[in-house]
This record gives structure tokens, C-alpha cells and sequence, in this order.
């Protein structure tokens, strides 16, 4: 099977002299496609396409690294090309020989390779190309190294029995059309061992940095949007803290935050102290609409009925303040609140209920719809932590000293976007002609692989994405869904193989 395969791709690099004029005429129409357009639709098709191909998506995101020497440089982006082509596989496995590994892990060894220095060209490419309206999606994951390796300088995780650090991600996404620009701003936070915190006051603890600091110090980090950007930050309930609102207010930004408790202080609009709990049954009903869930562990598949209700509150300036908080000297901070509940829900389910604090307009039911359309995007920072602990397998990596796993976390962060831009290219514009998108190159050697496919012009992303999945393993039947992290990565290996083959063939033929 792979030798006929090989045969039909040494085809494709040696038929300009031999092919039937109806293959003539296919490529000319795949290059008059991609030049016929605009500039700026050219420029994109350059982009998604060097995402398709590792080898250009590895030079447009590292080659500007500054880690002291154009040596360590080229290096970052050989490795970064190798592990985007197999990313779930160990350091071994990526890389050629045993010289091209002991290089890697040295690399890592290297003071000016730090997790800053890899990570900062990707943060400052996405801000700047960030226009329109622009979801800023937060959120903390933990990472793991287990508790049976010795790793010098991490922290605990978990309940204390795990050792690793949590490492905090905006994602920048597109409002209009969910496509992923990047990620906007990280920041790494060890957490304090247990004996070192033991007999602290409330104030001892303001005083010392704390894990909610994460959230500000990324959002400080990301600055205020262009004249032609907005930003809104969506966030879950760690996001409910009185800093984080003001560190949004400086940055000239908006946010959609899910509250974390009802029975918290707040003021109403006229100034009044209630509680979040008595204030929501105050609030006015807009409108109700049916939501179909798919089935999760303990609940089967339903359809919910929903009702919104919306209204306006102040935040108040907390009793015990920050050194940072008390600088500000601040007022409440007024803004709109939105409950999304279920109602008449079974007995057997757990109904679904949000409490969103926005500074999002709230004045008619489409935009109420769109502070929660927002928040449904919430979503794909979970898809990129899949994508980090599973698609490129971080916490496997045996290195034994937090330095040279934050130099690598760097360089996996990066990567988990590259594999979740991939994984949701289908999403945001699945009736795009694939030819527009992916290089012919690839999509010659789907073909040459998936012999029964219709012609190469035809395919939609969408056709194009399920094909490669594919070719890992995935069967496709209409009761099957869409493809999952795993076969996904399988049929992005065996296609990245042929096409490196391809381009083998045509440097020495």
C-alpha cells in the first residue's frame, strides 16, 4: 500500500511532461484561483496556507525569536517544524538522530531560552493583527508532571501531591466569525507550599502574590486595543474579582464574567447593599429560547427550554484591599448582569444556570444574545488546553528543572494553538473551496492517498478536514460525529510524511 502510494506521488512530481490536458487544466484553474482574488484575500490565503505547512508555519512564528544567537534561532524553528508534523509524539521520536536530540535538549539548557523570549514574537503578531471586535478568552490550566519525578524549582499542583505550575492563556478570537487569531498573552504562577502559608491573616495574604494576580498581570500585559480593535475579555468564575474589573477598566476593555457566588455583596443601580442572590429576582424577563444538549456523562441528550433576564448592578469596593487596590482609591464599578437559567428541567439533571456580569449593551434581545453567544465561546480555551495536554502530550516531556519546562511550555503553547487552528479551520468557513486555503502540494497528495476522492478543486475545508481524518482512522458514518484529537493527529502525520516525501522527490528528480 505505501509503495503504491510512493509510486503515484513520484507521478505527481514528474507528470508537467506526461499529463492529460484535463490535469493541465485542473492546476492552471488551482493557480488562477489563488491570484485571481484581491491583495487582501491573497494575503490570506499566504497565511492559512503557511498554517497548512508546517515547514512555513514554524519560520512566520519563531524566526524572529531573539534568544541571543541566530544559531539557537534556526534551531528553535527546525524543532518547532519537527514537532508540529507529530506532535503528540516524545522528543526521541520528533527529532533525527541522536544529534538533532541532544541539540534539542540543550537548547533548552540555554539561559536566554526562556518561555518569554519563545513565546513574545507570537503574543505581539497576534495583538497586531487583531481588528474589529475581538473575544480576549481567559483562562487557567494546571500542569501536571506527576508526583514521581524529581523536577527541581516547581510547585505543588492539585491537592498538594502533584508538582508542576499553572499556566495562564488569553486566546484572541475573532467575535464575527470564531476564527482563532492566537494567543494574546501567558503567564506562568507557582503555587506556595502549604507550610508557607499557614497562620496568614487576611492581609498577609493581600500583601504576598497571589493566584488571582494572574488575571490582571495578562490583561496589564496585553494593553489597550489599536484605534481599530475592540476587546472583550470572556471569563469564567476566577475572573470574579473586583482587581480584574479594574485592571479591564484601565486597558480600555470590556468583559462578559461569570459570577462565582450569589450570596456576595453587591449595590443596586441606585446604590442600595443586597446581595447577588435577592438582586436576581429583581431582574427583567427578555425572552425564552430551546437549547439542544448533547449527551455527557450521567445526562442524557435533551432539549432545554431557557429563559434570559437581565438587569444592572454596581460592584462594590471590597473591605479588605490590595496594596495595588488602595493606590487606585476606586468607586464601585457599575454594570449590567444577565441570568440565563433553565426551567423545567427533570429531576434527574442538573439544569443549566449562568449569572454574566457585562459592560456589554444589554438594551434589546440581540444584543443580550450576543453577550451570550460570547460567552458560548468560552469553549475553545478548553479546546486548546486539549490540545496542549493531549495533542503535544506537555506533561510527558522528561525534562528535570522548571527553566527548561518553561522554555518548553513556550514552545507547546504555540504549537496547541497551531493544532486547534487547524482542528477549527472547518468551523469558521467549512464552504471555503480548499484550494484557496490549503497548498496544492497537499491536497495533490490526498488525493494520490484517497484514490476514490472526487476531483482535488471540488473539495470544501470542511471535505478536506474530514479527509485527513481519515487517513487516521476515522470511518466517517453519519452516526459517528466529528473526528476526535487522535485521529485527527494520526491523518496529519501520514499526510505531512507524503508531502516531505513529495518534496524529496522533486529536489532530487
Amino acid at each position: 500500500m505505501l509503495a503504491a502510494v510512493f509510486r503515484r506521488l513520484l507521478f505527481f512530481h514528474t507528470y508537467d511532461r506526461r499529463m492529460p490536458s484535463e490535469r493541465k487544466g485542473e492546476r492552471l484553474s488551482l493557480w488562477q484561483d489563488y491570484t485571481r482574488d484581491n491583495w487582501q484575500s491573497c494575503t490570506e490565503v499566504w497565511r492559512m496556507s503557511a498554517l497548512i505547512d508546517t515547514q512555513s508555519w514554524a519560520t512566520q512564528t519563531f524566526g524572529t525569536c531573539e534568544l541571543g544567537d541566530q544559531r539557537r534561532t534556526r534551531r528553535l524553528v527546525r524543532m518547532a517544524e519537527r514537532i508540529a508534523e507529530n506532535p503528540a509524539a516524545s522528543f526521541p521520536d520528533q527529532m533525527v538522530g541522536w544529534a538533532e536530540l541532544k541539540s534539542a535538549y540543550r537548547f533548552f539548557d540555554q539561559e536566554r531560552v526562556s518561555f518569554q523570549a519563545i513565546a513574545t514574537p507570537h503574543w505581539m503578531a497576534t495583538r497586531q493583527n487583531a481588528c474589529g471586535r475581538m473575544l480576549v478568552i481567559c483562562d487557567t490550566t494546571e500542569i501536571d508532571f506527576g508526583r514521581n519525578r524529581t523536577i527541581d524549582g516547581v510547585g505543588p499542583t492539585g491537592n498538594g501531591s502533584g508538582q508542576g505550575f499553572l499556566l495562564h492563556n488569553a486566546m484572541m478570537v475573532d467575535a464575527q466569525t470564531r476564527a482563532i487569531t492566537g494567543i494574546a498573552g501567558q503567564t506562568i504562577h507557582y503555587r506556595p507550599r502549604k507550610k508557607h502559608m499557614k497562620k496568614e491573616n487576611r492581609s498577609a495574604k493581600l500583601r504576598r502574590c497571589r493566584e488571582s494576580e494572574v488575571w490582571g498581570h495578562v490583561i496589564d500585559e496585553i494593553g489597550p486595543p489599536s484605534d481599530d480593535a475592540r476587546y472583550t475579555y470572556v471569563c469564567d468564575r476566577g475572573a470574579d474579582n473586583f482587581e480584574v474589573f479594574c485592571h479591564l477598566r484601565q486597558q480600555n476593555s470590556g468583559w462578559i464574567i461569570r459570577a462565582k457566588a450569589k450570596n456576595r455583596n453587591i449595590l443596586t443601580p441606585s446604590g442600595d447593599s443586597t446581595t447577588l442572590q435577592q438582586h436576581l429576582q429583581t431582574l427583567k424577563l427578555r425572552g425564552t429560547y430551546e437549547l439542544t444538549l448533547r449527551a455527557r456523562p450521567q445526562q442524557p441528550a435533551r432539549t432545554a427550554s431557557i429563559e434570559v433576564l437581565t438587569g444592572s448592578l454596581q460592584m462594590p469596593v471590597p473591605h479588605h484591599k490590595s496594596p495595588w487596590i488602595r493606590s487606585l482609591d476606586p468607586e464601585p464599578i457599575a454594570m449590567n448582569v444577565v441570568l440565563v437559567r433553565e426551567i423545567g428541567a427533570a429531576d434527574d439533571v442538573t439544569p443549566i444556570e449562568w449569572v454574566l456580569y457585562t459592560s456589554e449593551s444589554i438594551d434589546t434581545f440581540d444584543q443580550v444574545w450576543s453577550v451570550i453567544d460570547d460567552y458560548e465561546s468560552r469553549w475553545l480555551v478548553e479546546e486548546y488546553h486539549k490540545a496542549l495536554k493531549s495533542g503535544t502530550r506537555m506533561k510527558d516531556r522528561q525534562l528535570k528543572a522548571a527553566g527548561r519546562l518553561e522554555a518548553m511550555a513556550g514552545l507547546m503553547s504555540i504549537v496547541a494553538v497551531h493544532l486547534v487552528q487547524l482542528k477549527t479551520l472547518s468551523r469558521t468557513d467549512p464552504d471555503r473551496k480548499a484550494r484557496r486555503v490549503v497548498p496544492v502540494l497537499w491536497l495533490q497528495m490526498l488525493k494520490a492517498c484517497r484514490q476514490k476522492l472526487r476531483r482535488v478543486h471540488d473539495l470544501t475545508v470542511y471535505e478536506f478536514y474530514r479527509e485527513v481524518a481519515k487517513l487516521g482512522g476515522f470511518i466517517g458514518r453519519k452516526s459517528d460525529g466529528e473526528p476526535g484529537w487522535i485521529t485527527i493527529w494520526r491523518g496529519w502525520e501520514k499526510l505531512s510524511t507524503l508531502v516531505r516525501g513529495a518534496q524529496l522527490a522533486k529536489t532530487f528528480l
